[in-house]
C-alpha cells in the first residue's frame, strides 16, 4: 500500500530534499504552501517537469502554520500516515526583527499541528525539525541529546517550546512524534540570506564582475556543517523506527565562518582577504559561539551516517553558484575542486 506523507515547509531546502527523497521510495507526497503574492516554488519545479514522470504523485495545498483550521483540514483530508513539520520562520538574524512573528510560526505551529495529529481519527507519525540553536550558550561540547539547551535568540526559544511540545504529546496522548536536531546543514538550494550561501553567491558574484567585495559579520563563529540531502534522510528513518524518540543529526566536525570564506575563496584560486570586509550590523545581539554535535545515536540506531566532506559541500555550492551567475566553474575551480563538487548519494544503504 502506498504510504502518504504531509510536508509543512515544502519548498523550502529541506523540503525539497525530502519530497524527491519520498517520492523515490514510492511515496504519494502532499505540501503545505502559503498563499502569497508570488510563487516560491522554484525548489520543486523540476519534480513537476520531469519527462520520465509525468505523473509525479506530488500534491501541493494552500494552508498555514498560523491558522490551525487549515492544518485540521488537510490532515482529515489527505490522511497521511507521516507529517514532517519543516515549517518556520527559520532566519537567526530576522527572528530578532520579528520576534512575534517567530514565536507564532516556528513554535504555536508546531502545537497547532501537534493538535490536528491528536484529533485525528487515524495513527500518524510526526517529524518536528528541531535546531542545534537550541543549545545556545552549549553547557558541553560536543551536544548530545542529553546536553540542557540554552537558547540564544528569538528563533532558538521557538524551537525549544515546540521540542517539549513534540515531547508532551509524545507523552501524554501516546504519539508517535519525534525531533530531530539537525546541526547546520547546506547545499545549493540554501537561502541566499544564510551567511554560507551568502558567501558562495558572494564569490560568484566578484568573479561575475558584479561585486567587488563580500561583507559579512562574526567570522569566529563555529558550526557543525552537513549536507542537507543526507540529513534528510535521517529524518525518514527516524520515522521507520518501532517506537519515538529524538536524535541529533551532525557530522561531529566543526569549522568557524572564517575556514568556511577560506576554503570557498581557496576553490576558486583567490585570497579571502582582498574581498572581505567586516560589516557590524550582521553581528546577532547574543552569539552563538560554536556548536558541534554527536550523532552517534543516529549513527547506531538509525544506520546514519553523514558522507559529504565539508570541502566537498563548499565546493557542491559554489559550483552551482558560478553556473547561475553565469561563470563557468571550469575557468575557476581546478579539476580537482571540481571532483570535489560532485555530490555524494544523497541516502545511506540501507
Amino acid at each position: 500500500m502506498t504510504k502518504r506523507a504531509l510536508i509543512t515547509g515544502i519548498t523550502g531546502q529541506d523540503g525539497s530534499y525530502l519530497a524527491e527523497l519520498l517520492l523515490g521510495k514510492g511515496y504519494e507526497v502532499h505540501g503545505v504552501i502559503r498563499r502569497s503574492s508570488s510563487f516560491s516554488t522554484g525548489r520543486i519545479d523540476h519534480l513537476y517537469q520531469d519527462p520520465h514522470h509525468p505523473n509525479v504523485p506530488l500534491h501541493l495545498h494552500y494552508g498555514d502554520l498560523s491558522d490551525s483550521s487549515s492544518l485540521m483540514s488537510l490532515v482529515n483530508r489527505i490522511k497521511p500516515d507521516e507529517v514532517y513539520n519543516l515549517g518556520a520562520q527559520s532566519h537567526v538574524m530576522v527572528s530578532f526583527e520579528m520576534p512575534e512573528f517567530t514565536a507564532d510560526a516556528t513554535g504555536m505551529g508546531n502545537l497547532r499541528l501537534l493538535e490536528a495529529i491528536r484529533h485525528a481519527d487515524h495513527p500518524i507519525r510526526f517529524y518536528q525539525a528541531g535546531s542545534s540553536e537550541m543549545f545556545g550558550k552549549v553547557a558541553e561540547t560536543p551536544q548530545s541529546e542529553r546536553t540542557p539547551f540554552y537558547p540564544r535568540s528569538p528563533y532558538a526559544v521557538a524551537k525549544v517550546f515546540a521540542h517539549w511540545m513534540t515531547v508532551q504529546y509524545r507523552e501524554a496522548y501516546n504519539l508517535y512524534a519525534v525531533n530531530g536536531i539537525l546541526f547546520n546543514h547546506e547545499s545549493p538550494r540554501r537561502g541566499p540570506t544564510f551567511v554560507t550561501r551568502k558567501v558562495t553567491r558572494g564569490i560568484a558574484a566578484i568573479l561575475a564582475g558584479r561585486e567587488q567585495k563580500l561583507y559579512l559579520g562574526n567570522m569566529d563563529a563555529r558550526r557543525d556543517w552537513g549536507y542537507a540531502a543526507e540529513y534528510v534522510d535521517a529524518m525518514w528513518r527516524m520515522l521507520q523506527q518501532p517506537g519515538p524518540d529524538d536524535y541529533v543529526v551532525a557530522t561531529g566536525e566543526m569549522h568557524s565562518v572564517r575556514e568556511f570564506v577560506e576554503v570557498a575563496f581557496d576553490l576558486v584560486g583567490r585570497d579571502w582577504q582582498d574581498f572581505v570586509e567586516i560589516d557590524a550590523r550582521y553581528f546577532r545581539p547574543t552569539e552563538v559561539d560554536e556548536l558541534c554535535g554527536d550523532a552517534s545515536k543516529a549513527r547506531d540506531r538509525l544506520g546514519w551516517t553523514p558522507r559529504t566532506t565539508f570541502r566537498q559541500l563548499i565546493a557542491m555550492m559554489l559550483a552551482s553558484d558560478l553556473r547561475e551567475a553565469g561563470v563557468d566553474p571550469a575557468q575557476h575551480m581546478t579539476e580537482i575542486a571540481l571532483a570535489a563538487a560532485t555530490p555524494s548519494p544523497a541516502t545511506n544503504a540501507g
